[in-house]
């Protein structure tokens, strides 16, 4: 099985950025953590700060992957193209969220990614990821 994890904007500062709410733990190890626990999985891992990246990936990976991890931080709600990229393709998504969007600002209540998303895992910090991937298996 094939999966990508897609990371957006400021997912790139995890382990510095808001400790309080992401944790303090940066992304790489937490990745390198997720092929030693799922050894039967090839995972790879993108972020983008910049949305026509994040559309073109999901387009690249879209057709040859078994499975997209998305977390498109506050491009969740906001981009109505990433969420068209994703019914354009044939992979599914499952959005992932470190925190709780809902116990957070009004704005971040709204996705653009779940109506076409699989699944979404919201507000379990970096597990959020780990029970992504389990739902793929």
């Amino acid at each position: 099985m094939k999966l990508l994890i897609l990371n957006g904007p400021n997912l790139n500062l995890l382990g510095t950025r808001e400790t309080s709410i992401y944790g303090s733990q940066d992304f790489n190890s937490f990745f390198e953590e997720l092929k030693s626990q799922f050894p039967e999985v090839e995972l790879d891992y993108y972020q983008s700060n910049v949305e026509g990246e994040i559309i073109t990936k999901l387009q690249e990976a879209g057709f040859t992957y078994d499975g997209i991890l998305l977390n498109a931080g506050a491009y969740t709600h906001t981009s109505i193209g990433i969420g068209d990229a994703i019914k354009a393709i044939t992979a599914p998504v499952v959005e992932v969220h470190i925190s709780n969007t809902f116990s957070r600002e009004t704005f971040r209540h709204q996705s653009f990614i779940s109506p076409h998303a699989r699944g979404v895992i919201i507000g379990f910090g970096l597990q959020s990821y780990t029970l992504a991937i389990q739902s793929f298996l």
